[in-house]
């Protein structure tokens, strides 16, 4: 185990977004989204809320500053979304900033081009998201 690093963040996961290079997407979805369907690199964290794993990456992870780093599925015309997921990721992020929202299969094209996909135990619906990394400041 290393100091300073969430027990939420796997040794897998770790190593994907020290591979990401900016601008790369990761997906964190929820536990019913076919991450296996459109992208070849999964990374399961089961019985994990998308929420503890945001805030697990975020402080290992820079947000992209040139371009939305935050996308979330849209509505499927008639249903709703529960603002209360959105706030969620939100505060577990500790972001402000603008989140686009994608149609379903728009969504499910970005996560074919994403570098990973993790596959949280999130139970939320339309609780799938999308970081764009950024480029990490020199201290």
């Amino acid at each position: 185990m290393l100091k300073g690093i969430s027990p939420v963040i796997s040794p897998d996961l770790l190593k994907i977004m020290a591979e990401m290079g900016h601008g790369d997407e990761i997906v964190i979805s929820d536990a019913h989204f076919p991450a296996h369907t459109f992208n070849d690199t999964v990374v399961r964290a089961d019985g994990v809320g998308a929420d503890a794993i945001l805030a697990g990456m975020i402080p290992l992870f820079e947000l992209d500053a040139y371009a939305t780093p935050v996308i979330m599925m849209a509505a499927v015309p008639g249903d709703t979304l529960d603002p209360a997921v959105e706030a969620k990721y939100r505060a577990a992020l500790g972001y402000e900033g603008e989140i686009e929202r994608m149609e379903r299969y728009a969504f499910y094209d970005r996560a074919k081009a994403a570098y990973a996909v993790v596959i949280t135990g999130e139970t939320a619906k339309y609780g799938n998201i999308i970081l764009k990394k950024g480029v990490t400041p020199i201290a």
